[in-house]
């Protein structure tokens, strides 16, 4: 393993950058490997880690081209700022954290990618906390050497000539095959005889494995056909929409310090106040409205749905939040809607009906749970104790309620951070689980519809939830709470 330390505090800069130097020069020491690792760095973008992030991909490719380059003079906020984002040479960095938001993003996004490639990544690129300069490492493959051709045409025609160790037995093989052709006949009889046997049983291994395969896809089919909330989405004759989040969104507010309720999400107006805004903050809003993407934990949650509705037969149509209009939500389709409000503004218009509501809290920067009607040994409000990314616990909710003035109905999943919401996911497409959780709840899970909630409780660890638990869970009554 060879690895590049960006960071090394207790040299002089200019013995910093000779050794970063000669690090990168293990890791990328010809034009074959610099253009590996160039390749490395575009899948890595291309990938659905960063998926629908062009800023993060693009503040990546920077970082490695100014290392490979040398230039580590460059990897500093004020620089970034200045020659990636267009900041003027004078721009206040405390007030403008466009460079180190970024760079918090990419952490994650990295993290995020070699968490499902690292066992096969040759090379790793890490982001430093503290630092723009990127660590990297690789695992440099060992390959046999072929043998010379010199030796392949003695090989060819059973000469002796003389080889390293290492072919020496090969090429004597070789000659006494072609000493003894009808050895050589044998032999490859037998082999023959040998592969026909192990197809033969490969066959028959993976037609048992279709079985299985099929069995189980017919089996799950049938589950979650019979199975709350998915029967009543699955077994409707309507169609069924999936409503991703909006973490751009989330992030507007979080720099404006302004709430974009339903009604200015309606109208397209994500930014209320323009005026009270800094220039600044202004310029970085209107960036993050360039992209429409949604939360990376939004689509192994799409894709998890996708494959129940089509043992189903059913077809789920995905959209990004900003994408929705009102008017699409005041139909008799089925909808899965998923983030919190401030994630997904358009869960707000079925909170009416739930006695969980998410509250941003300004002190502690982070939304909280609000139990309209707690019921014994049940709090009033559920704190979560850590962010996004951190290790502590946080809280999620699941619900099905229907959609007000139409005959569809709403699957909402949503999180206090993307924590609770991959967690809400995981609880739904586990239909085991899923069973057993709306029988404790006093819910018949194959009986007729019945709208409900749950609080759900869930540990964090490095951006991952574990010990996902139901808290709290509630029979909705039919009629909106008021």
């Amino acid at each position: 393993m060879l690895k590049l330390h960006s960071l090394n505090f207790a040299m002089p800069q200019t013995h910093q950058n000779d050794a970063r130097t000669l690090e990168l020069a293990k890791v990328t020491g010809t034009e074959e490997d610099i253009a590996l690792l160039q390749q490395h760095v575009k899948e890595v973008i291309e990938g659905a880690a960063f998926k629908g992030s062009h800023r993060s991909g693009q503040f990546l490719q920077y970082i490695v081209d100014q290392s490979i380059a040398g230039h580590f003079e460059s990897l500093k906020e004020r620089v970034i700022g200045v020659e990636l984002f267009g900041r003027s040479p004078s721009y206040d960095t405390g007030d403008d954290a466009i460079v180190r938001v970024t760079a918090s993003d990419v952490r994650k996004r990295l993290l995020q990618h070699y968490g499902r490639y690292g066992a096969t990544s040759e090379f790793r690129i890490s982001l430093p906390l503290g630092s723009y300069i990127p660590e990297i490492s690789r695992d440099i493959p060992h390959h046999v050497s072929p043998l010379p051709v010199e030796a392949t045409a003695a090989h060819s025609n059973g000469a002796t000539v003389e080889t390293p160790a290492a072919t020496s037995t090969e090429i004597t093989v070789a000659a006494s095959h072609a000493v003894h052709p009808e050895i050589s006949h044998d032999s490859n009889q037998r082999r023959g005889r040998r592969w026909l046997v192990i197809c033969l049983i490969l066959t028959l291994v993976n037609v048992a494995l279709w079985g299985l395969f099929w069995n189980h896809f017919a089996r799950k089919a049938s589950v979650a056909a019979s199975t709350l909330p998915w029967s009543a989405l699955f077994n409707s004759t309507h169609p069924l929409q999936l409503i991703t989040s909006d973490p751009d969104i989330a992030e507007i507010q979080g720099y404006t310090g302004q709430p974009i309720s339903i009604s200015d999400y309606a109208n397209h107006n994500y930014i209320p106040n323009p005026e009270k805004l800094t220039p600044e903050i202004n310029q970085i809003c209107h960036i993050l409205l360039r992209g429409n993407k949604a939360s990376l934990v939004d689509t192994p949650i799409a894709v998890s749905i996708a494959e129940l509705a089509q043992a189903s037969s059913k077809k789920v149509e995905v959209h990004t939040a900003r994408s929705v209009q009102l008017s699409n939500l005041q139909t008799d389709d089925n909808f899965v809607l998923l983030g919190s409000p401030r994630s997904n503004p358009w869960t707000a218009f079925f909170s009416d009906q739930l006695n969980f509501h998410f509250v941003y809290d300004k002190d502690s920067g982070q939304e909280i749970i609000r139990n309209l009607h707690p019921r014994p040994h049940e709090q009033a409000q559920y704190v979560p104790t850590a962010l996004g990314w951190a290790t502590g616990q946080s809280y999620a909710i699941v619900a099905l309620v229907r959609n007000p003035d139409q005959n569809g109905q709403v699957l909402l999943l949503g999180g206090a951070n993307a924590e609770g919401t991959e967690a809400a996911g995981r609880l739904v497409t586990n239909l085991p689980r899923l069973t057993a959780v709306l029988k404790d709840c006093g819910i018949a899970p194959a009986g007729p519809l019945q709208h409900f909630e749950l609080l759900l409780r869930l540990s964090m660890m490095a951006g991952s939830p574990t010990n996902i638990n139901v808290e709290a869970c509630h029979i909705l009554p039919g009629n909106p709470i008021h």
